[in-house]
């Protein structure tokens, strides 16, 4: 009985880990989260306070996991909240242009190395440089019509919102 008794505490400490984490999308993407680093060595011209360095880090993985949600799911629900304003619109039309065309896309095994290189003085403002690869796996009518992996260079602004850091321009450039 041990076994029993110990499979429904873990249960409810499974359920109750749901309801504390929100929305079930949210909890999805935590499940589905990428690896990321972040040095914070050369931001400047103020140094990254290690509260925020935390925060940026979770909020950062939550995007690409809700940016994966999205583009999987063709739904723009995920992209609420990670996602504001230039970014939004931008991953918003790469939604609805799938959505026209019957495509979904998965994004696997992603790793995002993260370097802050500008972090405003105001605490306001953190600009990042993102090199990330992943497996990028295009489908049409449920059958794979594309796969490879990718290695792409992101710039990246993020600011503080009412409960997080959120992606405000998310760009994809040559190198950095």
């Amino acid at each position: 009985m041990p076994t029993r008794i110990h499979r429904k505490v873990e249960i409810a400490a499974l359920l109750l880990a749901l309801i504390a984490g929100g929305f079930c999308h949210r909890a999805f993407a935590a499940d589905s989260s990428p690896e990321v680093t972040l040095n914070v060595s050369k931001a400047s011209p103020r140094q990254v306070e290690p509260l925020t360095q935390s925060a940026i880090l979770r909020d950062y993985k939550f995007a690409w996991a809700s940016l994966g949600i999205a583009l999987q799911s063709n739904s723009l629900a995920s992209l609420n909240g990670p996602f504001v304003g230039e970014a939004a619109s931008h991953l918003a039309a790469e939604v609805k242009g799938q959505q026209q065309n019957d495509l979904t896309s998965r994004y696997v095994n992603q790793k995002h190395r993260l370097e802050a290189v500008f972090y405003s003085a105001e605490g306001d403002i953190a600009e990042l440089h993102d090199t990330a690869e992943y497996d990028l796996e295009i489908v049409a009518g449920g059958k794979s019509i594309h796969s490879e992996h990718v290695v792409v260079h992101y710039i990246v602004l993020m600011t503080p919102g009412a409960d997080r850091w959120v992606i405000r321009h998310l760009q994809a450039v040559p190198q950095f």
